[in-house]
């Protein structure tokens, strides 16, 4: 079912594009130029792209251009605006080229009807943070899945001295179409790829190689850490050993750990770690090769602006391509709309999964609830306040906090010790008092707040306020008594998208983000100057990692067109109560979808759709009701081996009454079926969400969410 196409056809322009990003596009922010050797500043470098698609357009749409007619073009264009050197030529995901530019040269180019935009150069940053990985980190991921996929990570790079990223037999059949070539730089040879990590390139001139970090290597090779961490949590290898502080937490899997790994670095480390990020030229460099190389699912864990630039025009000719494109929200929600709104990506938020917890359990007092990761029971043993075990010399405000070495180890040998929240990090509690031979910890909040299920060096309980306060009046009236510490079941209720994770506009005709992930604490690689090792992920990206992963599962098991991945990923989510579509899209992604009815979308409909001006009738799998707008019109093929039945509901919606006609539909193997769901009242909708859910006579469950807004 793929339709794969790399170059070949004739050109025809697209004389639409231009009209609407003027109408969509906001002034960029211009980057920093790159170095020169003339003490005098080079003009700013812009991102040019011209009218029409780049090699990659589907050959369903007539007029795909060939790479020489697209050089050509560029030539002409160029020797136009007097414009001599470029630094760089973009030809596949897109038609267009960076050159620095003179504000004559600006005018010049906007004036000319074969260009549909141009922007200053911007670094955009990424959108994942680490913390220190304690022990007891990790469980058995999955064995196999990804096999005959590449995943291309547009990132930091990737440190290919972890064993995730290493040669293994295990790794199934190989790639079809992929390729890619192993472009290598100061420590990256072409011997660094291998039959995992199949292709890599690398892009410095929009953030400029003066700009970097001494640290820095002008290869592949991540010195960040970001794009290692990312591809772990994708494609890691399976059974991978994980120690941690010396010891052995473990073993780890990526999601799809049979998926190969191409890694194209275009973010940088600069000397100070504010300043790390992106820069767009560099962006779009990395999405024109990774295109023309064929990856089967494009990972982009990096923030972006709310609005149509270039980079999403790259991502388009992706698409067009037929490539899973797979990038990050952002963790600006006080600030920006989700990045990458356009309706050819899917965008990914970042959720807190359930609520570990457990159980405080008083000999013969009382029983108290917290978060926990705890893995076997301790105790009963004796419980002490941290203070009753401050060592000589140390503060008592410090004990009390647990801070390292504050704690004597002949008071504290074999007990839970009762630590106050604050002053330090919450790990590093548990560690002083594993230091000091305690057995367990209970961690105790001094005024309200979240209780969090940490990853802790000895088993630790979490309480809140109240809770610490009835447990310390125990121990009080019982200075001997003893406790238990056990697991609890979960605290499913406390799924939730993170605030920091950015929500889509309602201005807007797409819904976004399309669907949320698990984005807090995810275990993954790194690497830095230490070496390989290990951390603890949070933000978008992580979240972005493990959708691209399971994007990458759905490839490897079918052969099904980029756009039904698509749909299979967002209505295979799992709604999160309480919170709008706006805010999780269709819900969070936490297995392998297993869909009987996909949205399918034509590749060449996204240009189509860019060129009217509106996606309205697109067969996205969402839907947007902006204003008075009162009918959507979509399209459900089944992807069974048999004929179903399959019926609709509307679910959701308290504000609104929501319809959908026909009721049921009956499709054969491969048949398309037509629904129409209809938003009662007359004037202005009342902002809304809910989801029109589709039920299969065998037991499957697609649903699509949609969003109701007033503007």
């Amino acid at each position: 079912m793929r339709g794969r196409r790399r170059a070949g056809g004739r050109h025809t322009g697209v004389p639409g594009i231009a009209l609407l990003l003027a109408l969509t596009a906001s002034p960029g922010v211009a980057g920093t130029p790159a170095a020169a050797a003339d003490p005098r500043p080079l003009p700013d470098l812009h991102l040019v792209t011209l009218t029409g698609p780049g090699t990659s357009a589907d050959d369903d749409r007539a007029g795909a251009a060939d790479e020489a007619a697209l050089l050509a073009r560029q030539d002409a264009v160029l020797a136009a605006a007097g414009i001599g050197e470029v630094t760089y030529r973009w030809t596949t995901a897109l038609n267009g080229f960076a050159a620095h530019l003179t504000p004559e040269q600006v005018d010049r180019l906007e004036a000319d009807p074969s260009v549909a935009l141009v922007e200053p150069n911007s670094v955009v940053t990424m959108a994942g943070s680490t913390s220190r990985a304690p022990l007891g980190a990790v469980g058995t991921g999955p064995h196999r899945g990804g096999a005959g996929t590449v995943i291309g990570f547009v990132d930091s790079g990737l440190d290919p001295d972890s064993p995730l990223f290493a040669e293994v037999p295990r790794l199934g059949r190989a790639p079809r179409d992929f390729a890619g070539e192993c472009v290598g730089g100061d420590d990256w040879g072409p011997e660094t790829c291998d039959r995992k990590l199949v292709g890599s390139g690398w892009w410095v001139h929009g953030f400029g190689a003066d700009r970097v970090r001494a640290t820095e290597s002008l290869s592949p090779r991540d010195q960040v850490g970001h794009g290692t961490a990312v591809a772990s949590i994708a494609a890691g290898n399976s059974g991978v050993s994980v120690r941690v502080a010396g010891r052995d937490a473990g073993v780890y899997s990526g999601l799809a750990p049979q998926a190969r790994i191409a890694t194209y670095k275009s973010c940088w480390a600069a000397p100070d770690p504010a300043d790390d990020g992106c820069a767009t030229a560099d962006v779009v460099s990395a999405i024109d090769r990774a295109t023309a190389d064929g990856v089967d699912v494009l990972s982009l864990a990096i923030a972006g602006p709310d609005r149509l630039d270039t980079v999403e025009l790259a991502l388009l000719g992706a698409a067009e391509s037929d490539v899973v494109v797979v990038a990050a929200a952002g963790n600006a929600a006080d600030t920006a709309y989700a990045a990458h709104g356009s309706p050819w990506v899917t965008t990914v938020g970042s959720a807190q999964g359930p609520t570990r917890r457990g159980v405080v359990s008083a000999a013969g007092g009382p029983r108290l609830l917290g978060a926990s990761r705890i893995r076997h029971d301790v105790g009963p043993v004796r419980v002490l306040r941290a203070t009753d075990v401050a060592a000589r010399g140390a503060r008592l405000a410090d004990a009390a906090q647990c801070r390292p070495g504050s704690l004597d180890a002949q008071r504290a040998a074999g007990a839970v010790v009762v630590c106050r929240r604050g002053g330090i990090g919450r790990v590093d509690k548990s560690t002083a008092v594993e230091q000091a031979d305690g057995v367990g910890m209970v961690l105790a909040n001094v005024r309200r707040g979240a209780v969090h299920d940490d990853f802790h060096s000895i088993p630790t309980v979490h309480v809140s306020a109240t809770a610490a306060r009835q447990l310390l009046r125990w121990m009080r009236t019982h200075p001997r008594g003893r406790v238990r510490l056990a697991a609890a079941r979960p605290d499913h209720a406390a799924r939730r998208t993170v605030a920091t994770s950015a929500a889509g506009d309602p201005r807007a005709g797409v819904l976004k983000p399309d669907v949320v992930a698990r984005g807090q604490g995810v275990l993954a690689a790194t690497t830095g100057p230490a070496g390989v090792g290990w951390s603890l992920f949070s933000g978008t990206s992580a979240a972005t990692a493990r959708v691209a992963g399971l994007a990458a599962v759905l490839r490897g098991q079918h052969r099904w067109p980029a756009s039904v991945v698509r749909s299979a990923l967002v209505t295979g989510a799992v709604p999160l109560r309480g919170e709008s579509t706006l805010r999780q899209g269709g819900g969070e992604l936490r297995s392998v979808p297993r869909p009987r009815l996909a949205l399918d979308v034509r590749p060449s409909s996204w240009r189509r759709a860019l060129e009217a001006g509106s996606w309205r009738d697109l067969n996205t799998p969402s839907l947007v009701f902006r204003g008075t707008g009162r009918t959507l019109t979509r399209r459900v093929t089944n992807l069974g081996s048999r004929a179903e039945y399959f019926s609709v509901s509307a679910q959701g919606f308290p504000r609104t009454s929501v319809r959908v006609t026909p009721l049921a539909l009956r499709l054969r193997p491969g048949q398309t079926g037509t629904f129409r769901v209809h938003a009662a009242g007359a004037g202005p909708l009342a902002t809304d969400s809910g989801w029109v859910v589709w039920r299969g006579a065998r037991g499957s469950v697609l649903r699509i969410p949609v969003a109701l807004t007033r503007r």
